[in-house]
């Protein structure tokens, strides 16, 4: 492993995402460590961002103060909620001036079991602990709005926590990929080919279609 740098973000996230499996985050929150080894991503792209509009993206009309942490430096956390409980990590990423995203989906917790557990105590097995998006934001200790725009490139502490994203010398090899998860309309469909996992790892989450969405 090495420590991630901006320069290995700046691409678009469809383009970085699966740069992203087998990479590891580690957060330190309240003084206990977690490190999680993704497995799951999806990419998402902002207005202007690509060739194509993302209409499953949060940044798809443009920068609002929910989103805004997208617009910032490649390597900040966007750290969102969802349906009003999970709190969901995303890498930010792309060039200068535009949004972009990575969210991370599934992962397998590699250090701090203990502490994951102990935060994830619903989780019936080792693979359940980081197995979905708010899973694993929960299992890191990251959570919305406080730990939102943490920089895991410096590892600069954010209202209490710090987290550091180191990524693989040799990247996986063999990635698959396929409509993202439970996203409506055709952003969930196979035009949107925009998530990528680790094939047979236990850790990446079921598939379901959104509302609206199916195969095209």
């Amino acid at each position: 492993m090495r420590d991630a740098t901006r320069a290995d973000l700046v691409g678009l996230p469809v383009e970085v995402a699966p740069r992203l499996l087998g990479a590891h985050l580690t957060a330190i929150v309240d003084g206990a460590s977690v490190t999680a080894r993704l497995t799951e991503v999806e990419a998402y792209h902002g207005l202007g961002t690509g060739h194509a509009p993302d209409p499953g993206s949060h940044a798809r009309m443009g920068p609002t103060p929910r989103n805004a942490t997208m617009w910032g430096e490649p390597g900040n956390l966007y750290v969102y909620l969802s349906h009003g409980i999970h709190s969901c990590v995303n890498v930010v990423c792309g060039p200068a001036g535009v949004a972009g995203g990575i969210l991370l989906r599934g992962a397998e917790i590699v250090d701090g079991v203990d502490a994951a557990t102990l935060r994830r105590p619903a989780a019936k097995t080792p693979r359940d602990l980081a197995r979905g998006p708010g899973r694993l934001g929960e299992a890191l200790g990251l959570r919305h709005p406080v730990h939102d725009g943490i920089d895991a490139i410096t590892g600069v502490p954010h209202a209490g926590a710090t987290a550091r994203l180191s990524l693989r010398v040799d990247p996986i090899g063999e990635v698959a990929s396929g409509p993202r998860v439970g996203v409506a309309g055709v952003a969930g469909t196979d035009v949107f080919p925009w998530r990528f996992w680790i094939a047979g790892d236990p850790t990446v989450s079921p598939f379901r279609w959104g509302r609206g969405a199916g195969p095209v």
